[in-house]
């Protein structure tokens, strides 16, 4: 198992090595293309069959009995699994807001300080502030999660 985990590294250390190397040097980019184009097709090849392989050997290692002589069993209730289902809704929902209310802001600032670039500093506040709803969501789960 442990040669599946290496060759998948291997494969993303490879992809990252070619994609650092043609940012570096861009003027070679086409006559490597050649080259790296069927590397890339092998490298995800391999990259994916690896995973189904630790998919297909994994599966019994992880469901596995751990031998210990006393397993203390934590049971999960419906209302305790509900509980943490609405820890997360308030972060959710408050990111996706946040997400809402950045985009418009974000694009007017940069509007604003490509005509006037001393608009920076209030244009940062303003988005700021919109990402702001995301952080009290996080903090309403962070409460929250602290009652359960």
């Amino acid at each position: 198992m442990h040669w599946l985990v290496g060759l998948m590294s291997f494969a993303i250390v490879g992809l990252i090595a070619a994609g650092f190397y043609l940012e570096l040097r861009p003027a070679l980019a086409p006559r490597l293309r050649s080259i790296f184009k069927p590397a890339l097709a092998v490298q995800m090849t391999v990259f994916v069959g690896a995973m189904f392989g630790l998919l297909a050997l994994g599966v019994s290692d992880a469901m596995a009995q751990p031998a210990v002589a006393e397993q203390v069993a934590t049971e999960v209730s419906i209302g305790l699994g509900l509980a943490i289902i609405g820890v997360g809704i308030p972060t959710a929902l408050s990111t996706i807001g946040a997400g809402i209310a950045v985009g418009p802001i974000g694009s007017a600032a940069l509007a604003a300080i490509t005509e006037k670039p001393e608009m920076l500093g209030r244009s940062l506040i303003y988005i700021g502030l919109a990402e702001g709803i995301a952080i009290y969501g996080l903090v309403v789960s962070i409460l929250l999660l602290n009652r359960i």
